[in-house]
C-alpha cells in the first residue's frame, strides 16, 4: 500500500457524486452532520437533497438503525422521491451498520440504494467509493451490469493514472497554482497568430467540461482566419448515464468551434486522453493545450511546446515532471459547474479572449 500524506478525494464523496448521476432525488448520509459537509452542500445545488442520520457519540457505541429508518421515512415524506440513496460514512461502517435492514424496515415505496462506503474503503481510493454504488445499482435493478462493468474498469484505469501519474503517488505534494494565466494566454494566442500549427485537447470529468471548455470557446478568425486550430474532445453524447450523455449534448451545442475528433464520453478520460495522442501523433503540432485530466495524455510522446490546464493544485508540480511545458491551475471547477447546462466562465479561457483582444491594441 502507497502512503499518502497529503489530502485526497473521499470514496463516500465520489459515492455522492455518483449517486448524483444516478439522478437520485435524496442521498441519505448515514453518520455525523458533519461528514461531507461541503460535498453535500455542492450537490444541493444540483438539484438532489442531502439529508443525514446526524449519529452522536452514543450511535457510535449503540447503533443508529433506528435513526436511519426513521430519516429515511421522513425523507421520503418530505419530498416524495422515486429513487433514494444512502450512503454509508467512516462512522456507520466501521461499526458495521446494517443499512439493507433499514430499507427492509423503512419498506417506502421507491427504490433505495443503499451504499457501504468510508473514508478508508479499498485503501482510501476515492474511485472505489463509486464503484460501490454502481455494483449497488445493479444489485437494485437500476442499471445494467455490462454498463456497470464499463464504469468500473474506467474507474479502475482512473486510479492507476492517479497512482502513476497524478496526486496519489505516495509522496507530500505541495498545492502550487501555476504559471500566469496571461503568459500562457500570450503564448497561445500568438502561436495560432503566427501560423504555428495549435492542438486543443478536451480530456474532462463529467460536469467540470462546462467550465474546461470555455477554454477553446473563441473565435479563432479574430487571430488568424487562415490558422484553425485542431481540436479533439471527449465529447461522445453516446456514451454514459443519461446524466452524463446530456453535458455533452449541451456543450457540443453551445461551442463555438466543433471538435475535429470525438475521443469517447465524458466518464472515459482515463482512455480518451491517449485516443487523442493517436490522432495527433502525425499532426506535426507545434503547441499541445490539454485541458481537464491532462496527465492522463501521454505529453512525454510529443517533441513539442505544451500547457497542461488541471483544476487541482497539487497536480501542477507532477505535470511539470510529466514533461509539460507551461501548467495553468483553474480553481473551484466542481463548485462552478454543479447546477449548471450552459459553459461557464474559465479565468484561463477569459485569459486567452483577453490577449485576442490585445491583437489590435
Amino acid at each position: 500500500m502507497i502512503k499518502i500524506i497529503h489530502p485526497r478525494p473521499s470514496p463516500i464523496a465520489a459515492t455522492m457524486y455518483t449517486l448524483r448521476d444516478m439522478n437520485v432525488d435524496v442521498i441519505v448520509m448515514h453518520g455525523p452532520t458533519g461528514c461531507c459537509f461541503r460535498t453535500a452542500r455542492l450537490l444541493e445545488s444540483d438539484g438532489v437533497r442531502v439529508v443525514t442520520t446526524g449519529m452522536s457519540e452514543n450511535d457510535f457505541i449503540l447503533g443508529a438503525g433506528e435513526k436511519l429508518v426513521e430519516t429515511l421515512t421522513e425523507a421520503y415524506n418530505q419530498f416524495k422521491p422515486k429513487l433514494m440513496g444512502i450512503a454509508g460514512t467512516c462512522a456507520s461502517m466501521i461499526i458495521g451498520e446494517d443499512l439493507k435492514d433499514a430499507i427492509a424496515t423503512a419498506d417506502l415505496p421507491c427504490t433505495v440504494i443503499p451504499v457501504e462506503s468510508h473514508g478508508g474503503s479499498g485503501e482510501g481510493d476515492n474511485t472505489v467509493g463509486a464503484i460501490m454504488v454502481l455494483d449497488a445499482a445493479v444489485e437494485c435493478g437500476v442499471i445494467e451490469q455490462d454498463e456497470a462493468d464499463r464504469q468500473i474498469e474506467m474507474l479502475e484505469k482512473a486510479t492507476e493514472i492517479e497512482k502513476t501519474r497524478g496526486m496519489a503517488q505516495g509522496k507530500y505534494i505541495r498545492p502550487n497554482f501555476g504559471d500566469s494565466k496571461e503568459k500562457i494566454a500570450k503564448i497561445v494566442v500568438n502561436a495560432l497568430k503566427d501560423n504555428k500549427k495549435v492542438a486543443f485537447v478536451l480530456n474532462v470529468k463529467k460536469e467540470t467540461s462546462y467550465l474546461f471548455a470555455d477554454i477553446i470557446n473563441f473565435d479563432y478568425n479574430k487571430i488568424n482566419p487562415d490558422n484553425k486550430p485542431i481540436f479533439v474532445a471527449n465529447l461522445d453524447e453516446n456514451i454514459g448515464l443519461p446524466r452524463i450523455r446530456q453535458h455533452a449534448v449541451n456543450i457540443k451545442n453551445q461551442l463555438d468551434i466543433g471538435p475535429d475528433f470525438i475521443t469517447g464520453g465524458l466518464d472515459e478520460y482515463p482512455i480518451t486522453a491517449y485516443k487523442a495522442a493517436e490522432y495527433l501523433k502525425d499532426k506535426d503540432v507545434d503547441l499541445i493545450v490539454v485541458f481537464g485530466v491532462p496527465h492522463a495524455f501521454p505529453v512525454e510522446d510529443f517533441d513539442t511546446e505544451s500547457v497542461a490546464v488541471t483544476d487541482g493544485p497539487r497536480l501542477v508540480e507532477p505535470l511539470r515532471e510529466l514533461g509539460y511545458s507551461h501548467v495553468v491551475a483553474e480553481l473551484d471547477a466542481h463548485s462552478k459547474t454543479l447546477g449548471t447546462d450552459e459553459i461557464v466562465f474559465s479565468d484561463f479561457g477569459g485569459m486567452i479572449r483577453a490577449a485576442i483582444g490585445w491583437l489590435d491594441e
